[in-house]
């Protein structure tokens, strides 16, 4: 071995490269335990509109601490998506202390049922509002059927001139909205079936009870061939 050139440069290069990951893992582990470089600040970068500065220092808080290098990033960022109006935590440390935050939050679509909102991508969550909102009240795990079919029924009711107040999809998968004029229309089951059946509703709309001068209650579309009408003065 003693005689082998080749064979003693590999062994001293191994060696080297032992020596060279010994000092650089206790380099980082000097690193990680250094009071030399605090982690001072959560910065956030983006405009926030519904989360507000002691929300958001309650979440930082909360992270255990650590200096610049071993303070925990999935850390902040789960304490920063569990507050209410977080939908996505982006973090990046800038050197030589602190971390910069960029919050994505949720725009509200609808209410799900009375304690719990729906954003524009159909996720569910618990932020809290005055706004005037749609209801979608559905079976759990639904929330982006009824957000997608939302916003085709609503394109096809437009013409009857009262915005759509609420979706419901009941248990058995049937489809019913009500108008903010108070208008319930049964749509059925099979949400694409239950879009035809609005279409074809809103076409005839003008020339049946459109002409009529009295106020409509429920409209039954789960017919074939047309629609069954009910209204409050024949109510027995």
């Amino acid at each position: 071995m003693w005689d082998n050139p080749r064979l003693l440069n590999m062994v001293a290069g191994a060696l080297v490269g032992v020596a060279l990951l010994f000092f650089a893992a206790a380099g980082f582990a000097y690193l990680v335990r250094s009071p030399l470089s605090p982690m001072r600040e959560v910065v956030v970068v983006s405009e926030l509109k519904k989360t507000t500065r002691n929300e958001i220092e309650a979440a930082a808080s909360a992270v255990p601490g650590g200096n610049f290098f071993a303070y925990s990033m999935p850390s902040l960022r789960a304490s920063l998506e569990a507050l209410p109006w977080v939908r996505r935590a982006e973090l990046r440390r800038v050197w030589p202390d602190r971390i910069e935050a960029r919050l994505e939050e949720h725009v509200a679509l609808a209410r799900w049922g009375a304690d719990a909102l729906v954003n524009i991508q159909g996720e569910k969550f618990l932020g809290k509002t005055n706004e005037i909102l749609p209801t979608f009240i559905a079976p759990a795990g639904t929330e982006a059927e009824v957000a997608r079919r939302y916003g085709r029924f609503a394109r096809l009711a437009a013409p009857l001139g009262a915005g759509l107040e609420r979706v419901v999809l009941t248990p058995r998968l049937a489809w019913q909205l009500r108008l903010s004029n108070g208008l319930q229309l049964m749509l059925g089951r099979d949400g694409d079936q239950a879009e035809e059946r609005l279409a074809r509703f809103v076409d005839s709309y003008a020339a049946t009870l459109g002409r009529i001068p009295r106020r409509h209650e429920v409209v039954d579309l789960r017919y074939p061939n047309g629609f069954a009408l009910r209204i409050p003065e024949l109510k027995s």
